[in-house]
């Protein structure tokens, strides 16, 4: 990398005030335990069917509810803070959901442990959205990418905190001890309280719109702004696509498909997990300097080359290199999202705009793990990641690439964003 680019990235890096050091903390922090809550049941599912006397196919259906619930817990919480602000409801969201975790360990049925999934579902799908608006309204035009970048990686910190956590509490208070350690993230709350300012965006935005009287309904049914909620769902599709397409069968292509131990495949995920957290910070930071769109299909195209490599390794070496490129480019794309999705969103609206644009994404990617567990069951695993994962790459580029973007706007200035500047 050229000294210019590392100076760039030093320099975006740097130079933030507290209030704004401790914003983007807490968006991280929030975002980084909302997922180790959200990967403990994905790491005991086995563990919670012996107890309850059910099949593992049973448990796996709280997984899909918290899909369910997320996009409706990203419009009421986000809703709340375009009203409220976004520290009240941000804080409110941490301590539902880390009080619903800490409850998921003294479930005493099956149904009473997928209802309170459901519910820790709504808290999840609130908190990324509330999260990346406070962060990225917080922190300087000029430093977007970096942070931006850092702060998606936070779902990566957070499935490595999951995978230790199951190692080291699992053994000592099984499957209940490690929901009841779940409960840490409510403290996060207490730090907001205390060292976080309101975003100053919304502030000016709801001064304005005091005057203005300009309602959510007007806002949201603008034409231009419907058309881009659409686009901004599909292509949310397609990102989570890419991702739970090079994620979640990953472990088990390394358990059944190659015959490793679990160790072995934790051993990898933790590998690729680095990858990730290196990539999303890199190109997150890149996307300032050669804009949203040109970052995330630069990373899509290299995570294209490196598909063949990813999904048709054998020996430990090349599922090494594999695993970490392709998420060091899939996590990288990723990286951009905070940015790119605050920045697309209307200032009005922009409490729930970028958290349902980004859960209803997910929600419709929910078909990917039974997709590729029915390919993977009728030819193998690796004709599985090509027949999933190479479209997707495909979607994301052709999506982002005949898509808009609006680089580094400035937020909280007009009623209705309309961004129409491309990079």
């Amino acid at each position: 990398m050229s000294l210019p680019l590392l100076s760039d990235i030093r320099d975006q890096a740097s130079g933030l005030d507290r209030d704004q050091r401790n914003a983007f903390l807490a968006a991280l922090l929030g975002w980084t335990m909302d997922a180790f809550d959200y990967f403990l049941l994905i790491f005991v599912i086995t563990e919670v069917a012996k107890d309850f006397g059910t099949s593992p196919e049973k448990v796996t259906v709280a997984t899909t509810l918290t899909l369910i619930a997320r996009p409706v817990g990203a419009y009421l919480f986000g809703i709340w803070a375009d009203k409220s602000g976004r520290r009240l409801p941000l804080m409110v969201d941490v301590l539902f959901y880390s009080a619903v975790e800490f409850i998921s360990g003294f479930s005493t049925s099956l149904t009473m442990l997928l209802v309170l999934r459901f519910l820790y579902g709504l808290g999840m799908g609130g908190e990324w959205g509330l999260g990346a608006s406070l962060a990225m309204e917080k922190i300087p035009v000029g430093k977007r990418g970096f942070f931006s970048g850092l702060l998606q990686v936070g779902y990566s910190l957070g499935y490595l905190v999951a995978a230790v956590a199951y190692f080291v509490i699992t053994p000592l208070f099984g499957w209940r001890g490690l929901f009841m350690f779940g409960a840490i993230p409510g403290l996060i709350a207490l730090y907001i309280r205390y060292r976080v300012g309101e975003s100053e965006a919304w502030e000016r935005t709801n001064e304005r719109l005091q005057i203005t009287r300009t309602p959510l309904r007007r806002v949201f049914f603008d034409r231009k702004v419907l058309i881009r909620f659409v686009y901004l769902v599909l292509l949310m599709t397609a990102f989570n696509f890419m991702s739970h397409g090079t994620q979640d069968v990953y472990p088990t292509f390394l358990k059944k498909g190659l015959g490793h131990s679990p160790h072995y495949a934790v051993g990898i995920a933790v590998v690729y997990n680095v990858g990730a957290i290196l990539g999303g910070t890199l190109v997150g930071a890149l996307s300032q300097r050669f804009g949203r769109r040109r970052a995330i299909v630069g990373s899509s195209i290299l995570a294209l080359v490196a598909l063949p490599l990813f999904a048709y390794s054998t020996t430990t070496a090349f599922l090494l290199i594999g695993s970490f490129l392709m998420q060091f480019f899939v996590q990288g794309a990723w990286g951009v999202i905070p940015a790119h999705l605050t920045e697309m969103s209307p200032d009005a609206i922009r409490g729930f705009y970028p958290g349902v644009t980004y859960q209803l994404g997910n929600l419709l990617a929910a078909l990917n793990l039974p997709l590729q567990e029915h390919l993977a069951d009728s030819h193998s695993y690796s004709f599985a990641f090509a027949v999933v994962v190479a479209p997707t790459l495909l979607a994301v580029i052709l999506l982002t690439a005949f898509g808009k973007e609006a680089h580094s706007v400035e937020f909280g200035r007009d009623p209705v964003a309309t961004p129409e500047r491309t990079a």
